[in-house]
């Protein structure tokens, strides 16, 4: 049974920084496309990052492009999300998920999903 968890939320102030951490088992996390994504309140569920299997290849959004940087050690079969110079509109519940598919950066091709962590930044 495949199990992500996440760690590594909080409360930062803006401007702060914040590194989430995602532990995968039960399954082969070196064959899988890893992402980040965030749900705030009353909106939808939307992609923030991406890295390709052996890590060579990363994705962002628009949004948190130079800000965020997304990485992965297969050995430990954990990701992470370190986000920088993080600003009010980032206040969000993190999932990270696995994909077979590479790249991936639609929510509807991932298959295995974290319980997500909160992050939350005052201003």
């Amino acid at each position: 049974q495949v199990q992500l968890v996440e760690s590594g939320g909080g409360l930062v102030q803006a401007g702060g920084s914040l590194r989430l951490s995602c532990a995968v088992s039960g399954r082969t996390f070196s064959l899988y496309t890893m992402g980040w994504f965030r749900q705030a309140p009353g909106k939808e569920r939307e992609f923030v990052a991406s890295i390709s299997p052996a890590g060579i290849s990363t994705y962002y959004a628009d949004s948190v492009k130079g800000r965020f940087t997304i990485s992965r050690d297969n050995a430990k079969n954990t990701g992470y999300l370190q986000m920088n110079s993080l600003k009010p509109e980032d206040t969000a519940v993190y999932y990270c998920a696995l994909s077979r598919i590479r790249p991936a950066s639609s929510s509807s091709e991932y298959d295995y999903w974290g319980q997500g962590t909160q992050v939350t930044v005052s201003s």
